[in-house]
């Protein structure tokens, strides 16, 4: 399941790209099979960046010439020097930081002049949603720690010299099963509509029917879970 479109990011072959709070590794692994692009992936968790490693062996990768990288890294303390990455990352981690300012500063710090930024985060309203639904789901060690508005992210960014370049909304059919996790939250993994609709996300994952693209298309726009944000560094 992707969130940041890789089209939006200029990427040309052999550019490096940085995926910070990669988590399992979909969008590092998604990039690196889709691009020509060495994707290095960082996250403080090193139980997912365990699971992201055993998710690329499933891939067939003997013919790419290029590589992909897990490490462990805190997003306000990068290890790399200045201007290192073609391209920067970081989805569905600003909600969980402390100073955001402050991460984006550093993932700024890192990206070469030119280069595409891509931000992505819940969105006010489908979040806002979740933390009225339930405490539990807010108060959750690693949680969400604030909820932005539209108008807030972007301003995060072009404070600090980045260039807008365009938005979009992301998995509309998702809001729903977070609701009803929500809704649930003390049984949710007992929860027989939490299970089904589970077990729908995934049918339309896999299988990518037309009825439920249409439904996502029209529903992202209405409920989509996330908002991404694309920004270049000026060169």
């Amino acid at each position: 399941m992707q969130t940041i479109k890789f089209n939006k990011l200029d990427l040309k072959e052999d550019d490096l790209l940085l995926d910070m709070g990669c988590g399992e590794g979909r969008h590092t692994i998604g990039a690196y099979i889709e691009k020509p692009v060495n994707s290095f992936g960082f996250d403080l968790s090193y139980e997912d960046l365990k699971v992201a490693k055993g998710r690329l062996n499933d891939f067939d990768i003997s013919n790419k010439k290029e590589i992909c990288q897990f490490g462990v890294g805190d997003i306000n303390t990068l290890p790399f020097k200045d201007e290192s990455y073609d391209s920067v990352i970081c989805s569905e981690v600003l909600e969980h930081v402390d100073s955001p300012k402050d991460s984006i500063k550093e993932l700024i710090r890192v990206l070469k002049p030119g280069g595409v930024l891509a931000l992505s985060v819940p969105r006010f309203l489908p979040e806002l949603i979740c933390w009225g639904l339930s405490k539990e789901y807010q108060e959750m060690p690693g949680g969400h720690v604030r909820i932005f508005r539209h108008s807030q992210l972007r301003k995060l960014a072009t404070v600090e010299g980045l260039r807008y370049l365009s938005f979009h909304w992301a998995h509309g059919l998702h809001s729903p099963y977070w609701w009803l996790q929500c809704l649930f939250w003390k049984n949710k993994d007992k929860s027989f509509l939490v299970k089904k609709y589970h077990q729908f996300l995934v049918w339309d994952l896999m299988k990518k029917p037309i009825l439920t693209r249409i439904l996502e298309f029209i529903l992202q726009p209405l409920i989509g879970k996330s908002v991404v944000m694309y920004f270049r560094k000026p060169s």
